[in-house]
């Protein structure tokens, strides 16, 4: 498992070590990742950036006689996708979807853009390349009437999502609220876009509804199981308490992403309400949701189950039963070295 320095390292470590016959090789650019001291071994490799990363990880996976490499970091997943052939002539799985789909799910502009050609409702966007398109686009689509929002088109970890508004308590935000405000004024996002090299955007509608999570386990484009989670409170863009909700629009919404992109083990896919209720994508994480643990308290051990399927192990019926309904509350525990 590759990422163990991310947030949600430990609580994957968790479900994977519900098997007590798994052994978890947790790997980091960090040497001193918390997953080093949760899992049975730990190695160092490079950051996805490096020319010798994919090189540097297949090595390892061959050394230690790798089944199944899981990889937590965005950056990773298009890097390691483009050898899958090398690294299953090593002996070693890879929990990845193709390179076209990744393109495509980790770009958001593509994403939408792929999503409306295949004919689902997705917000109305406009994807912009300049100050002045900005501009255009924050007004077609109802400003200062309606909020719009914008992020850019490559972004993980809510880095760069602001929500324009010119209806905002700046003293409130300051003195009462803890430094994670996303909303802005249209002239405060002009002065900042214009003084910088500006990247491609992606400008929508702002979906004023309730937001779910959505943890899935699928087989190149089949949906296996499929887990809506209401995100009841968030800090820093990360769930701390939610719900298990059998909400059958978001279940058949999301297998119709999940059949379109030809998507393959853990991934997660954001959807929220719009002004009618009906839930459409935000974006999508096409490999493990740091959150995925929380499924446990439901049931069901997503990660364990991607494992098993990749290695063509049996899956229990009672494996898949879920308990709808099931409330969660995350927190912080130490790790001590």
């Amino acid at each position: 498992m590759s990422g163990a320095g991310a947030p949600g390292a430990a609580g994957i470590l968790k479900c994977l070590q519900q098997d007590k016959s798994v052994h978890v090789i947790c790997a980091d650019a960090d040497p001193d990742a918390t997953g080093k001291y949760l899992a049975n071994d730990f190695v160092s490799i490079p950051a996805a950036g490096n020319s010798d990363f994919t090189d540097t990880v297949l090595s390892i996976c061959r050394k230690k006689n790798i089944h199944v490499l899981m990889p937590l970091v965005t950056k990773e997943l298009i890097p390691l996708s483009q050898h899958i052939k090398e690294f299953e002539l090593a002996g070693t799985k890879l929990l990845v979807s193709s390179t076209a789909s990744l393109e495509i799910a980790n770009n958001k502009s593509r994403l939408y853009e792929f999503l409306q050609w295949r004919g689902l409702k997705i917000p109305d966007f406009r994807v912009v390349e300049n100050v002045e398109q900005f501009q255009n686009a924050v007004a077609e689509l109802g400003h200062p009437s309606k909020q719009v929002c914008f992020k850019p088109s490559v972004s993980n970890g809510s880095r760069g999502f602001r929500i324009i508004s010119e209806q905002f308590n700046e003293a409130d935000i300051l003195f009462n609220q803890k430094p994670s405000n996303v909303f802005i004024r249209l002239n405060d996002a002009l002065r900042i876009l214009s003084s910088a090299p500006f990247p491609e955007l992606l400008v929508s509608q702002y979906l004023p509804g309730d937001e779910y999570s959505v943890d899935c386990l699928c087989n190149h484009g089949k949906a296996l199981l499929v887990l809506p989670r209401l995100r009841k409170k968030m800090v820093h863009g990360i769930s701390v308490k939610g719900e298990f909700v059998k909400k059958d629009q978001i279940i058949d919404y999301c297998t119709r992403i999940i059949k379109e992109l030809q998507l393959h083990g853990n991934i997660g896919i954001q959807v929220k309400a719009d002004e009618e209720g009906e839930f459409l994508v935000l974006e999508i994480n096409p490999r493990v949701q740091g959150t995925i643990s929380a499924a446990l308290g439901a049931g069901i051990n997503l990660p364990l189950l991607a494992v098993k399927q990749e290695l063509g192990l049996p899956i229990m019926q009672d494996e898949l039963i879920v308990k709808w309904g099931v409330r969660f509350s995350r927190y912080w525990e130490e790790v001590f070295y």
